[in-house]
């Protein structure tokens, strides 16, 4: 992968935007305005909850050259407090493709229906399984004090990481996460690409 040029977010630019994050259904309230953002630092992703049953083999290896090409340009993709956007070469064409939004993965506090208080993955996934599999900690971006009543859209998976698989592609009628709400689960998904645009597309 080559990157062509990069330009950095500062961290207060990004908790101050993610702050505008808006649900998609339920009147599409700004979910974290009351809520705690901030970064923590050398986090070991085994201590986070995923909640999404696969990674794709693809992603995997992309976040490993996004890893590769940008640490020649002293930047650990791991250890972001910030954000980049970045353009890259399309190997196929040539050309620029960008600006692509690089930042660390999105954690929520989520307070369970037992009471307990857990961190759930909510956006990121294969970022940190890139650095689980890498043995290295990773920066995270954590927000808590999310309002109880829209909690994050699945359920954490009962064994953790133990239950997430690698997959090629995504079988026909496989089941990617247990959902709150099986027939609306949409309505509580955190809508980040419309304050970083692309931010939650597969790379």
């Amino acid at each position: 992968m080559k990157i062509l040029r990069y330009e950095k977010i500062p961290e207060h630019t990004l908790l101050a935007r993610l702050k505008q994050t808006r649900l998609m259904g339920h009147g599409q309230p700004y979910i974290y305005a009351n809520a705690t953002l901030a970064v923590q630092e050398q986090v070991d992703p085994n201590s986070l909850a995923p909640t999404q049953r696969y990674v794709l083999e693809s992603d995997f290896h992309t976040i490993e050259m996004l890893y590769n090409a940008f640490l020649p340009q002293g930047i650990d993709i791991f250890a972001l407090k910030g954000g980049i956007l970045f353009w890259r070469e399309q190997p196929e064409t040539g050309e620029e493709e960008g600006p692509i939004p690089l930042i660390s993965p999105i954690i929520e506090e989520s307070v369970e229906p037992d009471g307990k208080k857990i961190r759930l993955i909510n956006d990121g996934m294969h970022r940190l399984y890139t650095a689980r599999k890498l043995g290295k900690r990773i920066n995270i971006i954590l927000v808590q004090n999310v309002p109880t009543e829209y909690p994050y859209y699945a359920y954490p998976l009962k064994q953790g990481w133990a239950d997430v698989i690698e997959l090629k592609e995504i079988p026909d009628a496989f089941q990617k996460k247990a959902y709150r709400d099986k027939n609306n689960y949409k309505a509580l998904f955190r809508n980040f690409n419309e304050i970083l645009p692309g931010v939650q597309k597969q790379r």
